[in-house]
């Protein structure tokens, strides 16, 4: 990575606030929302997600509920693909498939549309925050049943206490901007 990268990357750490015992006591959320609202941290996001997946022929960025919608779409624009959503229950209006994962403070279920992914189609999943990897683990799963091919994972952020990395596909490229 370049000092260029490198320096840009410590910039982005130093505008994601810290918010304590959100969204329950004892979490501390990392807020990326400064990233959005500020042009120059916007474009370098932007930038340094897609850098490592240039080249890769990715046919789809899917962004996961709600803040991988945030970068994913730009993310897709970037790779020249297409971008598809993954969301909450009971939010995609058309035919869907679900998986059920755990968070580090409960349990949540993601749903995809049915008919977003081809089969054989080279998949990037993207969100903003890796914590124990479940939200990632089971957009794998949806991706993977609907015939997709996972070829790599983008975060802004990854909690490497938690260790969710061990939930995500074994070989698989995973690039994150910043680890806490």
């Amino acid at each position: 990575m370049s000092d260029f990268d490198q320096t840009s990357i410590q910039y982005l750490r130093e505008c994601i606030r810290d918010v304590k015992d959100f969204p329950k006591p004892g979490i501390i959320f990392k807020d990326i929302t400064p990233l959005l609202k500020n042009p120059d941290t916007l474009h370098i996001t932007s930038r340094l997600l897609a850098k490592p997946f240039a080249g890769h022929k990715i046919d789809l960025v899917v962004g996961l509920e709600s803040r991988g919608f945030l970068f994913g779409p730009a993310l897709a624009m970037k790779l020249q693909c297409g971008f598809v959503p993954i969301r909450k229950p009971n939010k995609l209006p058309a035919e869907t498939v679900s998986a059920t994962y755990q968070l580090e403070y409960g349990e949540d279920k993601v749903e995809i549309h049915a008919d977003s992914i081809i089969k054989g189609n080279r998949v990037l999943i993207h969100d903003d925050l890796m914590a124990t990897g479940g939200t990632a683990a089971a957009a794998t799963e949806l991706v993977e049943r609907l015939g997709g091919q996972v070829v790599g994972y983008s975060f802004i952020i990854k909690i490497d206490a938690l260790k969710g990395g061990e939930k995500l596909k074994k070989n698989t490229e995973c690039h994150t901007l910043i680890n806490y």
